[in-house]
Protein backbone atom coordinates (compact mmCIF):
# COMPACT_ATOMS: atom_id res chain seq x y z
CA UNK A 1 0.00 0.00 0.00
CA UNK A 2 1.64 3.08 -0.71
CA UNK A 3 -0.12 6.26 1.06
CA UNK A 4 0.34 9.70 -0.36
CA UNK A 5 -1.13 13.42 2.46
CA UNK A 6 -2.96 15.54 0.32
CA UNK A 7 -4.10 17.73 2.68
CA UNK A 8 -2.81 18.61 6.85
CA UNK A 9 -1.86 20.93 8.88
CA UNK A 10 1.66 21.12 8.22
CA UNK A 11 4.13 20.57 5.42
CA UNK A 12 7.73 20.24 5.04
CA UNK A 13 10.41 23.32 4.62
CA UNK A 14 11.79 21.51 1.66
CA UNK A 15 8.89 20.49 -0.17
CA UNK A 16 6.26 23.41 -2.09
CA UNK A 17 3.08 21.67 -1.33
CA UNK A 18 -0.05 23.78 0.77
CA UNK A 19 -1.35 23.16 3.83
CA UNK A 20 -4.53 23.61 5.65
CA UNK A 21 -6.63 22.54 9.12
CA UNK A 22 -7.93 19.49 7.46
CA UNK A 23 -7.37 16.34 6.45
CA UNK A 24 -7.00 14.47 2.52
CA UNK A 25 -5.19 10.86 2.15
CA UNK A 26 -4.69 9.46 -1.35
CA UNK A 27 -4.47 5.51 -0.86
CA UNK A 28 -3.03 2.51 -3.35
CA UNK A 29 -3.77 -0.38 -3.23
CA UNK A 30 -3.93 -3.49 -4.69
CA UNK A 31 -4.71 -2.19 -7.53
CA UNK A 32 -7.41 0.80 -6.49
CA UNK A 33 -6.93 4.17 -6.24
CA UNK A 34 -9.03 5.41 -2.75
CA UNK A 35 -9.78 9.15 -1.31
CA UNK A 36 -10.09 9.66 2.40
CA UNK A 37 -11.46 12.41 2.99
CA UNK A 38 -11.46 15.66 0.89
CA UNK A 39 -10.22 18.45 3.09
CA UNK A 40 -11.66 21.41 3.51
CA UNK A 41 -10.81 23.16 0.09
CA UNK A 42 -9.35 22.49 -3.35
CA UNK A 43 -5.74 22.11 -1.45
CA UNK A 44 -5.82 18.44 -1.73
CA UNK A 45 -6.30 19.20 -5.46
CA UNK A 46 -3.73 21.17 -6.04
CA UNK A 47 -1.45 18.78 -4.14
CA UNK A 48 -2.66 16.26 -5.82
CA UNK A 49 -1.26 18.13 -9.31
CA UNK A 50 1.99 18.90 -7.29
CA UNK A 51 2.68 15.03 -6.68
CA UNK A 52 1.34 13.79 -9.87
CA UNK A 53 -1.56 11.80 -8.77
CA UNK A 54 -4.45 11.97 -11.03
CA UNK A 55 -7.79 11.89 -9.07
CA UNK A 56 -10.26 11.62 -11.86
CA UNK A 57 -9.09 7.95 -11.50
CA UNK A 58 -10.30 6.96 -8.18
CA UNK A 59 -12.39 3.79 -7.35
CA UNK A 60 -13.45 5.02 -4.23
CA UNK A 61 -13.87 8.31 -2.15
CA UNK A 62 -14.60 7.11 1.53
CA UNK A 63 -14.99 9.67 4.51
CA UNK A 64 -13.80 9.25 8.18
CA UNK A 65 -16.65 11.05 9.09
CA UNK A 66 -18.82 14.48 7.99
CA UNK A 67 -17.23 17.95 9.39
CA UNK A 68 -16.40 20.82 7.67
CA UNK A 69 -12.48 20.07 7.23
CA UNK A 70 -12.92 16.29 5.77
CA UNK A 71 -15.95 17.08 3.68
CA UNK A 72 -15.80 21.20 2.42
CA UNK A 73 -13.10 20.21 -0.61
CA UNK A 74 -16.00 17.40 -2.16
CA UNK A 75 -17.52 20.33 -3.82
CA UNK A 76 -14.17 20.66 -5.54
CA UNK A 77 -14.06 16.95 -6.49
CA UNK A 78 -17.51 17.14 -7.85
CA UNK A 79 -16.93 20.10 -9.59
CA UNK A 80 -13.99 18.29 -11.79
CA UNK A 81 -16.09 15.34 -12.74
CA UNK A 82 -18.25 16.95 -13.65
CA UNK A 83 -16.01 19.06 -15.81
CA UNK A 84 -14.42 16.30 -17.43
CA UNK A 85 -17.60 14.68 -18.25
CA UNK A 86 -18.76 18.12 -19.85
CA UNK A 87 -15.78 17.79 -21.94
CA UNK A 88 -15.30 13.93 -22.48
CA UNK A 89 -12.26 13.68 -20.56
CA UNK A 90 -11.41 9.89 -19.40
CA UNK A 91 -12.95 9.51 -15.75
CA UNK A 92 -13.90 6.78 -13.68
CA UNK A 93 -17.42 7.07 -11.83
CA UNK A 94 -15.74 6.47 -7.65
CA UNK A 95 -18.47 5.28 -5.21
CA UNK A 96 -18.93 7.35 -2.30
CA UNK A 97 -18.59 5.54 1.55
CA UNK A 98 -19.78 6.86 4.40
CA UNK A 99 -21.98 6.66 7.47
CA UNK A 100 -25.46 7.51 7.31
CA UNK A 101 -25.21 10.65 9.43
CA UNK A 102 -21.93 11.82 7.26
CA UNK A 103 -24.06 14.26 4.96
CA UNK A 104 -26.29 15.95 8.10
CA UNK A 105 -25.47 19.33 9.11
CA UNK A 106 -23.57 20.36 12.51
CA UNK A 107 -24.67 23.81 13.82
CA UNK A 108 -22.29 25.11 16.23
CA UNK A 109 -23.16 27.52 19.05
CA UNK A 110 -22.59 30.51 16.54
CA UNK A 111 -24.66 29.13 14.39
CA UNK A 112 -22.26 27.85 11.95
CA UNK A 113 -22.72 24.61 10.03
CA UNK A 114 -19.66 22.71 10.93
CA UNK A 115 -21.24 19.90 9.16
CA UNK A 116 -21.17 18.75 5.25
CA UNK A 117 -22.34 21.41 2.54
CA UNK A 118 -23.33 18.59 0.33
CA UNK A 119 -26.62 16.62 1.29
CA UNK A 120 -26.37 12.67 0.69
CA UNK A 121 -29.39 13.39 -2.16
CA UNK A 122 -26.57 15.84 -3.70
CA UNK A 123 -23.84 13.43 -3.22
CA UNK A 124 -25.89 10.43 -4.86
CA UNK A 125 -26.53 12.67 -8.05
CA UNK A 126 -22.50 12.58 -8.49
CA UNK A 127 -21.98 9.47 -7.76
CA UNK A 128 -22.97 5.87 -6.49
CA UNK A 129 -23.30 6.56 -2.93
CA UNK A 130 -22.67 3.18 0.16
CA UNK A 131 -24.07 3.85 3.49
CA UNK A 132 -22.80 1.26 6.11
CA UNK A 133 -22.54 1.54 10.15
CA UNK A 134 -21.22 -1.76 9.52
CA UNK A 135 -17.53 -2.20 8.09
CA UNK A 136 -16.86 -2.75 4.10
CA UNK A 137 -13.88 -4.08 2.71
CA UNK A 138 -13.07 -1.84 -0.16
CA UNK A 139 -10.32 -4.27 -1.52
CA UNK A 140 -10.04 -8.01 0.45
CA UNK A 141 -6.43 -5.82 2.51
CA UNK A 142 -8.52 -2.73 3.24
CA UNK A 143 -11.41 -1.89 5.56
CA UNK A 144 -13.55 0.55 6.09
CA UNK A 145 -14.40 0.10 9.68
CA UNK A 146 -18.13 1.27 9.86
CA UNK A 147 -19.31 2.74 13.33
CA UNK A 148 -16.62 2.19 16.06
CA UNK A 149 -17.68 0.76 19.87
CA UNK A 150 -17.01 3.07 22.42
CA UNK A 151 -16.07 1.11 25.16
CA UNK A 152 -13.09 2.61 26.92
CA UNK A 153 -13.23 4.84 29.85
CA UNK A 154 -11.68 7.83 29.24
CA UNK A 155 -12.31 9.01 25.34
CA UNK A 156 -15.25 10.26 23.68
CA UNK A 157 -17.01 10.91 26.71
CA UNK A 158 -17.87 14.54 26.11
CA UNK A 159 -20.16 16.31 22.93
CA UNK A 160 -18.35 18.71 20.85
CA UNK A 161 -21.15 21.73 21.67
CA UNK A 162 -22.53 21.43 18.63
CA UNK A 163 -26.32 20.17 17.39
CA UNK A 164 -26.79 17.25 14.99
CA UNK A 165 -29.79 17.35 12.64
CA UNK A 166 -32.53 16.14 15.22
CA UNK A 167 -31.10 18.67 18.11
CA UNK A 168 -29.25 16.27 19.41
CA UNK A 169 -25.35 16.91 21.00
CA UNK A 170 -22.77 15.99 18.57
CA UNK A 171 -20.75 12.95 19.67
CA UNK A 172 -19.80 12.20 16.15
CA UNK A 173 -21.12 9.09 15.75
CA UNK A 174 -20.48 8.73 12.30
CA UNK A 175 -16.29 8.86 13.35
CA UNK A 176 -14.56 5.94 11.86
CA UNK A 177 -11.33 4.84 10.34
CA UNK A 178 -9.63 2.54 7.75
CA UNK A 179 -7.78 -0.20 8.64
CA UNK A 180 -4.76 -2.46 6.29
CA UNK A 181 -3.58 -5.27 6.62
CA UNK A 182 -0.20 -5.84 6.04
CA UNK A 183 2.40 -8.90 6.16
CA UNK A 184 3.77 -7.60 9.14
CA UNK A 185 0.45 -6.01 11.26
CA UNK A 186 -2.32 -3.50 10.92
CA UNK A 187 -1.80 0.00 9.42
CA UNK A 188 -4.76 2.26 11.35
CA UNK A 189 -5.44 5.40 8.87
CA UNK A 190 -7.52 7.63 11.00
CA UNK A 191 -9.40 10.85 10.27
CA UNK A 192 -10.37 12.62 13.11
CA UNK A 193 -10.42 9.63 16.12
CA UNK A 194 -13.77 11.38 17.98
CA UNK A 195 -14.40 8.01 18.72
CA UNK A 196 -11.10 7.25 20.11
CA UNK A 197 -7.67 5.78 18.87
CA UNK A 198 -8.12 3.24 21.38
CA UNK A 199 -11.82 2.45 20.84
CA UNK A 200 -10.48 2.41 17.04
CA UNK A 201 -7.67 -0.38 17.16
CA UNK A 202 -10.02 -2.46 19.33
CA UNK A 203 -12.74 -2.50 16.57
CA UNK A 204 -9.36 -2.75 13.95
CA UNK A 205 -8.28 -5.79 15.45
CA UNK A 206 -11.68 -7.20 15.68
CA UNK A 207 -12.71 -7.01 12.74
CA UNK A 208 -9.71 -8.44 10.55
CA UNK A 209 -8.25 -10.62 13.32
CA UNK A 210 -5.18 -9.10 13.22
CA UNK A 211 -3.79 -8.26 16.74
CA UNK A 212 -0.45 -6.78 16.07
CA UNK A 213 -0.50 -2.86 14.86
CA UNK A 214 2.84 -1.35 12.80
CA UNK A 215 1.76 2.34 12.09
CA UNK A 216 -1.04 4.67 12.55
CA UNK A 217 -1.67 7.56 10.89
CA UNK A 218 -4.09 10.27 10.89
CA UNK A 219 -5.80 13.17 13.88
CA UNK A 220 -5.77 11.47 17.03
CA UNK A 221 -8.41 14.59 18.48
CA UNK A 222 -5.68 15.30 21.05
CA UNK A 223 -6.48 18.56 21.53
CA UNK A 224 -6.32 19.96 25.13
CA UNK A 225 -7.10 16.69 26.18
CA UNK A 226 -7.82 15.96 30.11
CA UNK A 227 -4.71 14.04 31.54
CA UNK A 228 -6.54 10.88 32.39
CA UNK A 229 -7.55 10.72 28.24
CA UNK A 230 -3.80 11.65 27.24
CA UNK A 231 -2.10 9.15 30.02
CA UNK A 232 -4.96 6.20 29.14
CA UNK A 233 -4.07 7.05 25.28
CA UNK A 234 -0.36 6.99 25.77
CA UNK A 235 -0.20 3.50 27.72
CA UNK A 236 -2.49 1.45 25.70
CA UNK A 237 -0.24 2.87 22.36
CA UNK A 238 2.49 1.84 24.17
CA UNK A 239 1.32 -1.45 24.62
CA UNK A 240 1.20 -1.92 20.30
CA UNK A 241 5.06 -1.65 20.15
CA UNK A 242 4.10 0.78 16.93
CA UNK A 243 6.99 1.12 14.48
CA UNK A 244 5.91 4.05 13.77
CA UNK A 245 3.22 7.19 15.22
CA UNK A 246 1.93 9.53 12.43
CA UNK A 247 -0.41 11.58 14.58
CA UNK A 248 -1.19 14.65 12.35
CA UNK A 249 -4.26 17.28 12.18
CA UNK A 250 -5.71 17.41 15.36
CA UNK A 251 -3.12 16.23 17.71
CA UNK A 252 -2.20 19.61 19.49
CA UNK A 253 1.57 20.23 20.61
CA UNK A 254 1.74 18.97 23.54
CA UNK A 255 -0.10 15.71 23.15
CA UNK A 256 2.53 15.56 20.05
CA UNK A 257 5.60 15.71 22.82
CA UNK A 258 3.90 13.82 24.95
CA UNK A 259 3.53 10.65 22.85
CA UNK A 260 6.77 11.45 20.92
CA UNK A 261 8.61 10.89 25.15
CA UNK A 262 7.38 6.96 24.80
CA UNK A 263 6.50 6.08 20.85
CA UNK A 264 7.95 6.53 17.63
CA UNK A 265 6.45 9.58 16.80
CA UNK A 266 7.49 10.86 13.23
CA UNK A 267 6.94 14.07 11.78
CA UNK A 268 3.81 14.25 8.70
CA UNK A 269 3.01 16.75 6.46
CA UNK A 270 1.69 17.54 2.94
CA UNK A 271 3.01 15.33 0.18
CA UNK A 272 4.54 13.18 2.56
CA UNK A 273 4.56 9.40 0.70
CA UNK A 274 4.76 6.06 2.89
CA UNK A 275 4.69 2.56 1.71
CA UNK A 276 3.69 -0.46 3.26
CA UNK A 277 4.45 -4.06 2.08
Amino acid sequence: MQLTVLADNNTFISRYFLAEPALSLFIQVQGRTILLDCGFSDVFLRNAGTAGLDLLQLDTIAFSHGHLDHTWGMTELVRMYARAALEGRPHNRPQVLAHPRTFESVMDERGVDQGSMLSKDKVEQHFPLKLSTTPVYITPGLVWLGEIPRTTSFESRKALGWKTDDSRPDYVPDDTALAYISPEGLVIVTGCSHSGICNIVHHARQVTGEDRVVDIIGGLHLQSPDEEQLTGTIDFLKTLNLTDLHACHCTDLYSRTSLAADLPLRATGCGMQLNYP
